[in-house]
């Protein structure tokens, strides 16, 4: 996807500045005697093999001039340079999972993501048989990825096979945080579909049920509507079912999500 380069005062302009006019350019700010530029280090040459960037490294000791003109006055110091324009970007050494997050806001992706992103694709085409094919070379390609596995699980739940998806989802670690959440939420879901399965006689139930249903076919908005309607008006029912659909929800979506703002918002009012 990317490259890195060596970058001093000879080539900056074209290397760095031109080249931004086609793909991001990272300037990583350096110095060989700086620890944590040698923990950076890595995790930007890793990166820059799966997003389409440019990691242009100049060394502040090698190049005083450029450092003093960009005022790097702490290293590592990465600047990010798009359409010609150099922008602060971080200082010091920030975990993959942060520098990630930053690629993302500027809508890059990389190989991995755009492989995940058509699983996600072709199971709501419902290509099956392209998703099987998908699956197999990302399990091969990256044994280790929970991302893979939480995918993986989810496509079991589409096919109802409830019980592998189930197997799948216990092998994610809890020390594996934000997936284990994930995880967690998956596992949630198996039970709606369980739920959405048994429904009974009851308006009640069969709101719930429905919910549920909707819930599967990620139809957010309703289900939260639903299961609101739920919490006001039947706390207990199944053991406050209701209120912890609404947090599964929540976590599927995302702290930031529009909704999960407006429904927890309108959930503690309930509650509280």
């Amino acid at each position: 996807m990317g490259y890195a380069i060596d970058v001093d005062q000879s080539n900056f302009e074209p290397e760095v500045i031109k080249v931004s006019y086609e793909k991001p350019v990272f300037v990583d700010f350096h110095a060989t005697w700086c620890g944590p530029c040698q923990i950076l280090k890595p995790i930007l040459e890793k990166l820059v093999k799966e997003y389409d960037f440019i990691l242009a490294k100049i060394d502040i000791d090698q190049n005083p001039e450029l450092a003093s003109q960009y005022q790097v006055e702490g290293v590592p110091d990465v600047r990010i340079v798009d359409q010609g324009e150099v922008r602060p970007g971080f200082v010091g050494a920030l975990t993959e999972i942060k520098i990630r997050e930053t690629l993302s806001q500027m809508n890059l992706k990389s190989n991995f993501e755009q492989s995940l992103e058509a699983v996600r694709n072709a199971i709501a085409d419902k290509s099956f048989p392209q998703v099987k094919q998908l699956l197999d070379k990302l399990f091969y390609a990256y044994p280790d990825r929970p991302e893979v596995v939480l995918e993986a699980a989810n496509f079991l739940i589409v096919l109802n096979q409830l019980e592998n998806a189930e197997k799948l989802l216990n092998t994610i670690r809890e020390d594996q945080q934000e997936f284990f959440l994930k995880a967690q939420s998956l596992k949630q879901l198996i039970q709606f579909k369980k739920d959405a399965t048994a429904s009974g006689d009851s308006e009640l139930e069969q709101n719930y049920d429905k919910a549920c249903q909707l819930t599967l076919a990620q139809e957010y908005q309703e289900a939260l509507s639903l299961f609101l309607d739920i919490v006001a008006t039947h706390r207990k029912f199944k053991e406050d079912a209701a209120k912890k659909a609404m947090l599964t929800i929540f976590n599927l979506l995302g702290d930031d999500h529009p909704l999960t703002k407006e429904y927890r918002k309108k959930l503690m009012l309930e509650l509280y």
